[in-house]
């Protein structure tokens, strides 16, 4: 009888802490992107800050542009992108069962920047389809997130004939490595205006996407969440064993090309809209499960989600913090954020 009031206590502790951690995330969430829209390089009080969001009249007009127009999109694409990158990783961490698992190590965001390289380096920045031209922005992110499924749908083809996860993670790295071959060739050819275009891309960044292309990023973003979702019962009877999985009647290949084509459309809508972000999705995964010290799906993946829109908020922020006006890259902030993450679970695991 005591032991059953132990195990009961224990478990009413874990419930309490996860509902805890999802709570702190949902408050916080709101309060760190509101920061984001009153923090900038230019200085604009808070009051009218509000008025701007309230459809009332500002101090200045350009205030209400910088507000609208450049602060409100960089906060949407940091929670999508962020969003996106986390869930990815997870589900890469769970089919792979392995801590370095993710959309960089997996060769998703070297496709997508394969495919820029070609368009800028070497088509020039614009692509023709018989009487159509793209250019500029359009162009990068076709071109990016046509270049990021394709590897999808390498991994994709090759998971048909490859029965291990492990092989599998192999072949994902080797197409990365062959992938990145190729970008260096295409630097190499290149124009100085073609490489400068491709080094701010490949810096990534959360301030080049304008308003009337969210929509597009928000129904890419959510095609890539429904996919997971469907995956939460199938991933929590895949912790028990691919033989048990078997034996209750799951189909564990479908599962995994189903959890390929989510990570690819995830990662490709991230790629494509805010170049190769390091590290959200490697590290968020890591840390919402030292938070709520589960392997339940069921949590991990809606508050793994939120973390990763707080994270990529948070790094967003911490770059607009310099004095005299100056502007990190957001690659410059994520792996000091992330890399302990890493660090600390991989030195945990050690020890175990």
């Amino acid at each position: 009888m005591r032991r059953i009031w132990e195990q009961h206590a224990i478990s009413r502790s874990f419930m309490n802490r996860k509902k805890v951690f999802t709570i702190l995330a949902i408050l916080f969430l709101p309060t760190v992107f509101l920061f984001n829209l009153f923090v900038g390089t230019v200085d604009i009080p808070a009051s009218d800050v509000f008025n701007i969001l309230l459809g009332r009249h500002s101090s200045r007009s350009s205030w209400q542009y910088i507000v609208l127009e450049s602060r409100l999109p960089e906060a949407l694409v940091a929670m999508l992108c962020g969003g996106c990158l986390s869930v990815s990783g997870l589900l890469l961490q769970a089919l792979f069962r392995n801590p370095l698992a993710g959309p960089g190590i997996f060769g998703i965001s070297s496709g997508a920047s394969l495919g820029v390289a070609v368009v800028v380096l070497a088509l020039g920045g614009s692509i023709g389809i018989g009487t159509y031209s793209f250019t500029g922005m359009l162009a990068t992110l076709f071109s990016a997130f046509f270049g990021a499924l394709l590897v999808t749908l390498i991994l994709y083809l090759m998971s048909w004939r490859v029965s291990e996860n492990s092989m599998l993670l192999i072949v994902g790295v080797m197409v990365g490595y062959l992938v990145s071959s190729l970008v260096a060739i295409l630097n190499l050819l290149a124009t100085e205006e073609g490489l400068r275009q491709f080094l701010i891309w490949s810096l990534g960044s959360f301030s080049c996407v304008p308003m009337t292309y969210i929509p597009l990023f928000t129904i890419a973003s959510a095609i890539g969440f429904l996919m997971s979702i469907m995956l939460i019962k199938p991933l929590n009877i895949l912790l028990l064993g691919e033989k048990y999985a078997v034996s209750i009647g799951i189909n564990v290949r479908r599962v995994r090309n189903v959890m390929l084509v989510s990570t690819g459309v995830l990662t490709s809508a991230a790629t494509a809209f805010c170049g190769p972000i390091a590290f959200i999705g490697l590290a968020v995964p890591h840390l919402v499960r030292l938070l709520l010290k589960s392997d339940d799906h069921r949590w991990l993946l809606p508050v793994t989600m939120l973390y990763g829109c707080l994270l990529a908020l948070l790094c967003n922020l911490l770059c607009m913090c310099l004095p005299g006006g100056w502007v990190l890259p957001i690659n410059a902030i994520t792996p000091l954020i992330g890399a302990p993450v890493i660090f600390y679970e991989l030195t945990r695991k050690g020890k175990e």
